[in-house]
């Protein structure tokens, strides 16, 4: 499961897993400041002509009675089917003509480790041979100590055929578990660092374990000894000492990953410490890189990590603080279905397990993303997965059902309009917001982010609050009435170690608004 903030016994509705915008840099060396960065994304591709803040999410429940689901697949046999992952150990499949099948299509309770909050079956992949070679391939701990297991289950026959296991004794938490296959037919398996709390084994940054990684491997050809092949393209094949399975590394806990099925690049969305949630995006083929953790934890050098002089570093395309509700990211998807084709079409999809968020990124065409928050998904949501055709379905843990994802075109009722000042250390920012709407405000409260570095020391026309990146700012006594087409003015004062950008994205009264120049 997604993993917890916090070691030690925690109780099940506890949580499971434990956004600042940013621009792609060229590479700077350990010891730059704010972070260390090789630039990781792909050239932009194309945006779908709707803003991201007009676009809304819902969600449709279509199935219940699922027992902790942690993860979704589509095999694309024709059948229209899902296939549904439960933390005990079984395989349920969803039909939206006849619902969730009674009997599970597999049971290997036997042969997993459930214990404590985020042990179990966690991963599921679906070959595309499938319809011919009725083969799975399961990613979850196993009896009777917990080691991160890869695994083969032949359908026919009822066979689990263990492939790759990696040692996870010392702590329950931080499995990962996410299985796919990549635009080259490769299998691609995330590994949690092995759990604890500040990377006591300083897994992220070695080579020499599985634990931090996203691992790549060929299972359909056995190699010596292995019942898989180290595919010769492989990172690390030919460094001493190091694993040859490693295809990225410097990961804390990579829950949740997907590929873009239009263009192979590859979306991560790692959990973070406690300070920051973080999303990658990296082109097609970028093996090797270095993702950060223990030395940085999003974009911030994190206290008491692991660093190595010179090394470089491969920064997130977006972070986000737990102080705006959330815990723990849920990486999804992509969007390229037809039905919303029109309207996100090119566009990520995540959220997060506490706050329910649904996150939208796009590349923006100038080396950034696009970011809105468009909706809210059921609570703890653990995994969101796509059907055959790209539309997009998720599960959440308690108490356990399948929900249908739903957009919709819907205009922002609020825009904020910014203008900037900076010199030095300082910024001031002033803010416009208007009412587009057809329905007056009466009490607002506008949300939105800092640049990691900035700290407020003033505001004006408002009643201001900071906490970590994430600034509240609410309405005087004088101003809080603001009339259809009407607007409000407000500002502050901040003191900044680098990054002067304003905020890019904004909420009125928990809704997105359009942001101007």
């Amino acid at each position: 499961m997604p993993r917890s903030r916090r070691t030690g016994p925690l109780s099940l509705p506890l949580v499971l897993l434990a956004l600042l915008l940013s621009t792609l840099a060229t590479p700077l060396t350990a010891t730059a400041a704010p972070c260390a960065t090789a630039s990781g994304a792909p050239p932009t591709g194309r945006a779908a002509d709707v803003p991201l803040t007009s676009l809304h999410a819902t969600t449709t429940q279509v199935a219940s009675g699922l027992r902790r689901p942690t993860a979704l697949a589509a095999p694309d046999d024709g059948t229209g089917r899902l296939f549904v992952t439960e933390k005990s150990g079984t395989v349920r499949v969803y039909h939206p003509d006849t619902g969730l099948a009674s009997t599970p299509l597999l049971d290997i309770k036997s042969s997993v480790d459930e214990s404590g909050n985020e042990r179990g079956l966690l991963g599921i992949a679906v070959p595309p041979d499938f319809a011919t070679s009725r083969q799975l391939y399961l990613a979850y701990t196993a009896l009777p100590d917990g080691a991160v297991t890869l695994a083969r289950y032949r359908l026919d026959g009822a066979r689990l055929e263990p492939l790759l296991s990696q040692e996870h004794a010392e702590y329950s938490n931080h499995n990962g578990g996410q299985l796919a296959f990549g635009p080259d037919g490769h299998l691609y398996w995330s590994i949690g660092d092995g759990g604890g709390s500040a990377d006591p084994l300083r897994a992220g940054q070695r080579l020499d374990t599985l634990l931090g990684k996203i691992l790549r491997v060929d299972v359909n050809r056995t190699c010596g000894e292995r019942a898989y092949c180290v595919p010769d393209d492989n990172p690390f094949v030919d460094v001493p000492g190091a694993r040859p399975e490693i295809w990225l590394y410097g990961l804390r806990n990579p829950w949740r990953f997907s590929f873009d099925r239009a263009d192979g690049s590859l979306w991560i969305g790692d959990v973070g410490q406690g300070r920051w949630e973080e999303i990658d995006h990296l082109a097609p083929g970028r093996g090797g890189l270095n993702l950060g953790w223990s030395c940085y934890e999003g974009l911030e050098r994190f206290e008491g990590g692991d660093c190595a002089p010179g090394e470089q570093y491969t920064k997130p395309v977006f972070t986000y603080s737990p102080y705006t509700g959330g815990c723990s990211v849920i990486g999804g998807h992509v969007y390229r279905g037809k039905k919303y084709a029109d309207l996100a079409d090119g566009t990520y999809l995540a959220t997060d397990y506490c706050s329910s968020t649904v996150w939208a990124l796009r590349p923006d065409g100038s080396g950034g993303y696009e970011q809105a928050e468009i909706g809210e998904l059921p609570t703890q949501v653990t995994s969101i997965g796509a059907t055959v055709d790209g539309e997009l379905y998720m599960v959440n843990d308690l108490p356990g059902g399948l929900h249908r994802l739903s957009l919709a075109r819907e205009e922002p009722t609020c825009r904020v309009d910014r203008t900037v000042q900076s010199w030095g250390t300082g910024t001031k920012v002033d803010l416009t917001v208007t009412n587009t709407g057809t329905t007056p405000v009466n009490g607002w409260r506008l949300e939105f982010p800092l640049a990691l570095g900035q700290t407020v020391v003033s505001d004006w026309n408002t009643d201001l609050t900071q906490g970590s990146n994430t600034v509240t700012a609410a309405n005087a006594p004088y101003n809080a009435a603001v009339a259809p087409g009407g607007r409000v003015t407000l500002g502050y004062l901040a003191d900044h170690t680098g990054d002067s950008t304003p905020p890019p994205r904004f909420l009125l009264n928990g809704d997105a608004c359009a942001v101007g120049r």
